[in-house]
């Protein structure tokens, strides 16, 4: 689930703006010609999208430019774009569902996020669009366009939220263990997000031009490498069980961050908590889908990729995918893994805020916590600039350029996701209600949607057909199945805290 380069996202609103300017001037389909009033598709798997020898250009087609992106970089992008703050939720969720059953959800949900890729790449050459929200305006209109424009803003409102989150969490840790205190107003967490958003967030994002803060994403990926490394490391230095005194250390971090006890895990000494689980079943399972599908959202990104990749064609991009995705398995898999054998029971929902509990003053966790602090916090306003130039699409589309306005769009997200930080008791919620919405919708129901919509040569009795609508059908079991099961979650969690404060 993840932060898109800027060079990424402003290439994705430059096709945009582009296609937008003739979708009303031609009714033909770009990647294809007309034969008799009938459309037939020119492009073989082997060929380009959008091939030049094509008579007849369109204005599309003439100022479409060649992509100059290797398949290694391509690689690279995509990796960034897949990567991100949901890797920290990871062991948390193999805690509440055991390590077969993790391994088991793990690759169902990347096998389904490559098979929506694929309508993706497919459905964008039937369409002739390179732009998520382009694809939803030609399947189905306004209606279509704001599903793929609101989706695409709630995933992205979702990564600012879980970034920010991780400044509340580990930045009073990093303070505490420079001043030695956590009596003062600079170690609560809640102020310090308020601080951090007003002195360094808000100024960047003002900004009219961030290519320059593209270079974050490639932060970010080197950052979660190395947080991987740390936690293969320190899963041979930790023992097990836990010694004493981690409980008292859970309640003066919890002071910190000014959280309440409830939303931290209880600690199990026992032997029994070091004996790996294979198969777990209680209330923290429902989390597990929606943060699992959170950590592999990375589909607005994958069009503008593919529009830049060198020598393009469907099957190459689904190449730079299926390397992409396999790659970040192999990660989520060895960071869930390592993180849960360290802690077992006792992991929370943010696996490097655990690491604070054993490890008060050690150099490499505080190298890691600033690495990924430095990476998140510059990532903010990457992620923030396509949210308001939508936005700003959609309420004021044909006004010329205002600084008034352009700043309280960039308040009133920021505001916001602030007030979404520090009132949400727990990152896992975040996980939870985006990655079950937002992220189901990008992966399972628009992809599929989209392909029975405008893939017109296939015949709804196709396979292809019919395995997308199966896959559009799963997409909301996992999106209303997943939303109930949170939400009853709430319910019991709110009654057992007013059940045990009229006990008290």
């Amino acid at each position: 689930m993840k932060q898109p380069t800027a060079k990424t996202e402003m290439s994705r609103l430059n096709v945009s703006n582009e296609e937008d300017s003739i979708s009303t001037n031609s009714n033909e389909y770009p990647c294809s010609k007309k034969v008799n009033g009938q459309y037939s598709d020119v492009e073989a798997e082997s060929q380009n999208f959008l091939p030049e020898h094509n008579l007849g250009k369109k204005k599309y087609e003439t100022e479409y430019h060649q992509g100059n992106a290797s398949f290694g970089m391509s690689v690279f992008n995509l990796g960034n774009a897949i990567m991100g703050s949901g890797i920290l939720g990871l062991s948390y969720a193999m805690a509440n569902t055991g390590i077969a059953l993790f391994v088991i959800l793990l690759s169902a949900v990347a096998i389904f996020s490559l098979y929506s890729v694929h309508l993706l790449l497919k459905t964008a050459n039937e369409g002739g669009a390179l732009v998520y929200e382009q694809l939803g305006y030609k399947a189905f209109g306004m209606p279509g366009k704001l599903a793929a424009s609101c989706s695409i803003t709630m995933q992205n409102i979702g990564a600012m939220s879980s970034y920010l989150y991780i400044v509340k969490y580990e930045l009073p840790i990093v303070i505490q263990s420079f001043v030695g205190t956590n009596e003062e107003w600079y170690t609560n967490g809640n102020y310090l997000v308020l601080l951090v958003t007003l002195v360094i967030i808000l100024p960047l994002s003002l900004l009219r031009n961030l290519g320059y803060l593209g270079y974050t994403s490639g932060l970010s990926l080197l950052c979660m490498v190395f947080f991987l490394i740390v936690v293969i490391i320190k899963k041979f230095e930790i023992p097990c069980p836990l010694p004493h005194d981690f409980h008292a250390l859970n309640k003066n971090s919890s002071k910190v961050l000014n959280i309440s006890d409830q939303n931290t895990t209880a600690v199990d000494y026992s032997e029994d908590a070091c004996t790996p689980k294979y198969f777990v079943y209680n209330s923290q399972t429902v989390y597990a889908v929606p943060i699992l599908t959170f950590a592999f959202v990375c589909h607005p990104a994958i069009l503008p990729m593919y529009e830049e990749l060198k020598d393009r064609s469907r099957r190459k991009m689904q190449g730079v995918a299926n390397v992409s995705f396999l790659a970040m398995f192999i990660m989520y898999l060895l960071a869930a893994l390592f993180g849960y054998l360290t802690f077992n029971l006792n992991v929370e929902s943010e696996l490097l805020h655990t690491y604070s509990k054993i490890y008060k003053d050690d150099v490499l966790l505080l190298i890691v916590r600033l690495a990924v602090l430095a990476a998140v916090t510059l990532t903010v306003p990457v992620v923030l600039f396509p949210i308001r130039t939508s936005v700003n699409q959609l309420l004021c589309t044909s006004k010329e350029f205002s600084w008034i306005r352009h700043t309280i769009i960039t308040v009133a997200l920021l505001a916001s996701t602030n007030a979404l930080v520090i009132f949400v008791p727990s990152i896992r919620d975040i996980f939870g209600v985006i990655g079950a919405s937002a992220a189901a919708m990008l992966i399972f129901i628009l992809p599929s949607a989209f392909y029975i919509k405008l893939v017109k040569k296939e015949s709804m009795k196709s396979v292809q057909k019919i395995g997308a609508t199966a896959f559009l059908l799963l997409g909301f079991v996992v999106m209303i199945g997943s939303m109930i099961l949170i939400i009853l979650d709430w319910v019991h969690n709110a009654s057992a805290s007013s059940d045990s404060a009229d006990g008290h």
